[in-house]
């Protein structure tokens, strides 16, 4: 089976926050001082039912405060429906969050026709969106497949689904690879985030290319995952740097059992100072949801390092920002999205999260929202 089907099926067959309290997590770094306070949390019904498609498997979120524009892209790659996004209706305030789905845009390739499902040449997973000024359009990332030999992408489309443009990769960053070299798959573009001026995209890897290093383990860390700025308007790469992933923190309940850990979102702080979300599930166990923030000029450049060896380059340093166990959450589940939100009236920002239901019974498609208190 391959690592996407595998995962999927894991996490059906499991439940995400199942024995959440089984095994003892590894000890990892923790904020000294709280960055984030709970405002609210609210779900959506299991596979809802809008304009002719199921609402689910949503891998990320946005918000542009100049148009109150809300969007959400679900991971679906064509199999349910046409792979799409959603428009958003949001409310949040200090005493919580509502959440109303308003309208769909299906994404449509070159040839003006909706990508199909998996399998064909033009298949797509997309994971993660954000939204152009000015409404000019969206910017989302999709994981590709490598038996389709589809690379892994990041798309710009109109507000109503149809492609502009496609940006130009690092050869490391496609398929095919030689063996033992290149993305692992389903391990691909699963962060994507924009620079306040909208000048700069950063493309996240959940894990490390086969050459870098392994994924995490229990008690491991994993190889490095390489970020990568795209120049937005010429769509070429500008830079990159390699980010540690944690171990994975907790164990599963059977020796044996299924585990992971990888980078599920990054968002910017300001123009060069990111958050990034880690997300861990392990059989039996539950989910493990983090977020540290690093300051990217702090990385050496590894755009022309094809293999990072340690020693030889100077991976981000991780501040520890929030750890989502201590917030009493109803439950942890597969959260994939992350924005800023509106303003409070204090001025402070909100920041905005959405899980994955994976379109599964057991799993939940739930916003949450916070205070960033710095």
């Amino acid at each position: 089976m391959d690592s996407a089907f595998t995962r999927r099926a894991l996490l059906r067959a499991a439940g995400a926050a199942t024995l959440a309290g089984c095994a003892s997590p590894i000890p990892l770094p923790r904020a000294s001082t709280p960055h984030l306070r709970l405002l609210g949390e609210t779900t959506l019904p299991h596979k809802m039912q809008f304009q002719g498609t199921t609402v689910g498997g949503l891998s990320g979120i946005d918000f542009d405060p100049a148009t109150g524009t809300w969007v959400a892209i679900s991971d679906d790659r064509s199999e349910l429906q046409p792979a799409r996004f959603y428009a958003l209706d949001i409310g949040v305030t200090p005493q919580g969050i509502a959440v109303q789905v308003k309208g769909v845009s299906t994404l449509r390739g070159p040839d003006g026709r909706p990508y199909p499902p998996r399998g064909a040449p033009e298949t797509i997973d997309p994971e993660s969106i954000r939204l152009l000024p000015q409404g000019r359009g969206v910017l989302w990332t999709s994981e590709g497949d490598p038996r389709a030999n589809r690379s892994p992408a990041v798309t710009e489309a109109r507000l109503d689904g149809s492609y502009v443009r496609e940006f130009d990769l690092p050869a490391m960053l496609r398929w095919p690879a030689k063996p033992g070299t290149g993305p692992r798959n389903n391990l691909t573009f699963e962060g994507l985030a924009l620079t306040p001026d909208a000048r700069t995209a950063w493309v996240a890897m959940e894990a490390a290319l086969e050459q870098d290093g392994p994924v995490p383990r229990v008690g491991a860390a994993g190889g490095p995952c390489r970020f990568t700025a795209f120049d937005v308007a010429s769509g070429q790469a500008v830079r990159q740097v390699a980010y540690i992933p944690d171990p994975i923190p907790r164990a599963p309940q059977l020796p044996g059992g299924f585990a992971d850990n990888g980078v599920s979102e990054i968002l910017m702080l300001d123009a060069d100072r990111m958050l990034v979300l880690e997300r861990s599930f392990a059989m039996g166990t539950g989910m493990s949801l983090r977020i540290y923030a690093v300051d990217t000029r702090e990385g050496s450049d590894v755009l022309r390092q094809d293999k990072l060896v340690a020693g030889e380059f100077r991976a981000l340093t991780k501040q520890p920002v929030a750890d989502f166990a201590d917030f009493g959450l109803s439950r942890l589940d597969n959260t994939e999205g992350m924005c800023w939100g509106p303003r409070l009236p204090n001025g402070r920002r909100t920041l905005v999260v959405v899980s994955d239901d994976n379109f599964a019974a057991n799993q939940v498609t739930q916003f949450a929202a916070f205070e960033f208190l710095d």
